[in-house]
């Protein structure tokens, strides 16, 4: 997934930066929440999206977007001769990823999902799992990755329903809109390209051929609410900024309205609820 980077600033460094190793730290800190909050998600989704894209054993992918690396590892565990380069704009995400690669078959590099590197006709599949929608120019994007897929192969993507399918995130956003209708423009079904047919739409305006569009459905378990609720306290994606952003007060009634919601007044338990991505598929024209 595509993190939320920090504007720039103009400030001058510190004078005494933060050790290696606390940098370090850090950087695998925020991958770690990331983990936590989504990508254990995103390794869920991962395989029947590998399967709707129709990637085969042998195959070169591109992961953009690539994360902690999820996407990745389940193409290698499904097709152990293929081979997977991941790119990231977030170096925590990269670092991360590179720890959980195992072998030589997986490389993980920051890169541009605007602006890729590789020649044409380098991958025989570009992959976009849970990103679309975090790239700024989303049309330009697909069209990289059409240019370094060879003719006939396969770019494809996924995006999280986020008005109605995606059930963690839209339990979320109601109860903080009830808690403060001021917060309902950072609701994430506002996002572009997470409602049905506008994925395909941008396929086929890039000119790729055979387009398919189906939703792709996984059920989220957690052992507990505590499981539910704290990784929406690390900061991560629109929501963790959200909870960031609130006083304490305002968290822990917002916390509150959710377990009511999802367990009731009775003790803590499991909860199971669902999550529906739009996946989209083309073919990439001989050129």
């Amino acid at each position: 997934m595509l993190p939320l980077l920090p504007a720039c600033t103009n400030s001058p460094a510190p004078e005494r930066p933060e050790p290696a190793g606390r940098v370090a730290t850090t950087m695998f800190t925020e991958a770690e929440a990331y983990d936590r909050f989504m990508g254990r998600w995103s390794r869920r989704l991962a395989p029947p999206f590998m399967k709707f894209a129709g990637v085969k054993d042998g195959d070169r992918g591109l992961a953009v977007g690539s994360g902690t690396g999820a996407l990745a590892m389940v193409v290698l565990q499904e097709a152990p001769t293929s081979r997977v380069v991941g790119i990231d704009p977030s170096p925590a995400y990269v670092a991360y990823a590179r720890t959980q690669a195992g072998g030589g078959r997986a490389t993980f590099e920051e890169g541009d999902a605007q602006r890729l590197r590789f020649s044409d006709g380098s991958f025989d599949a570009a992959l976009a799992l849970l990103v679309v929608n975090f790239i700024p120019d989303r049309a330009e994007a697909v069209r990289e990755m059409a240019r370094v897929t060879r003719p006939g192969g396969v770019v494809a993507a996924a995006v999280w329903d986020y008005g109605d399918g995606m059930e963690m995130l839209r339990a979320f956003w109601d109860e903080a809109v009830a808690l403060d209708a001021a917060s309902e423009p950072r609701d994430e079904r506002h996002m572009p390209t997470c409602r049905p047919g506008e994925l395909a739409a941008l396929w086929r305006a890039q000119g790729l051929l055979d387009v398919r569009e189906e939703p792709l459905v996984i059920p989220l378990t957690f052992s507990s609410f505590e499981d539910f609720w704290s990784p929406f306290r690390e900061g991560q994606g629109p929501a963790g900024a959200h909870v960031a952003s609130l006083s304490e007060g305002s968290r822990r009634d917002l916390e509150l309205r959710l377990r009511r919601r999802l367990i009731g007044e009775g003790g803590d338990r499991s909860i199971t609820l669902n999550a529906r991505a739009w996946a989209v598929r083309g073919v990439v024209p001989v050129r």
